[in-house]
């Protein structure tokens, strides 16, 4: 077994890229990951990369703010502190819905960051795991994981191919900003 871990190929053109997806996955070549210094559009579908449950996790942390706003302001207000200010009533629900809102968006805010750091593995301190440093600059890197496809010389041609600027071998380890 080789000691390479990914097959890069870093293309100057974002087009280039595209085309050079197409020629792998018409190989059946399976794409590890693409960077590139800036969103492309089209992209995900191409790779087959799934919609995003985001929203469905939103939904639901803002659900349990709301509902915990709500038990905390009812069981603080009417069980617990019942006042009588000015004859109103204990279960005011109109005096209830700003702070309702506001721990509505503050558990959707903490409940999405903290699944992003999850899902991501970008804990804060943690130094980023960037595959070829210039992917952040100018170039548009297709990663193909070499252990899964063993015929690296026609991976090698097919970037090439496609109008890869350079294509290179990573070794067992990440280049990590240091």
């Amino acid at each position: 077994m080789s000691n390479i871990k990914y097959i890069l190929g870093s293309f100057g053109d974002p087009d280039e890229m595209m085309h050079g997806i197409e020629k792998l996955q018409e190989n059946n070549i399976k794409i590890h990951d693409v960077y590139t210094p800036m969103p492309i559009h089209g992209i995900e579908a191409k790779l087959g990369i799934k919609r995003s449950r985001l929203d469905i996790l939103a939904f639901f942390c803002g659900i349990t703010g709301t509902v915990s706003a709500f038990a905390l302001i009812y069981l603080t207000s009417v069980v617990d502190w019942r006042n009588n200010i000015g004859g109103k009533p204990a279960f005011a629900l109109p005096d209830f819905i700003p702070i309702m809102f506001e721990l509505t968006i503050l558990f959707t805010a903490f409940g999405l960051v903290g699944s992003y750091y999850a899902s991501s593995h970008l804990f804060p301190g943690r130094a980023p795991r960037v595959m070829d440093l210039r992917a952040t600059d100018d170039r548009f890197v297709i990663a193909v994981d070499a252990q899964e496809n063993v015929d690296h010389s026609k991976i090698d041609g097919l970037l090439l191919e496609a109008g890869a600027i350079e294509v290179k071998h990573n070794e067992r380890k990440y280049i990590s900003y240091e």
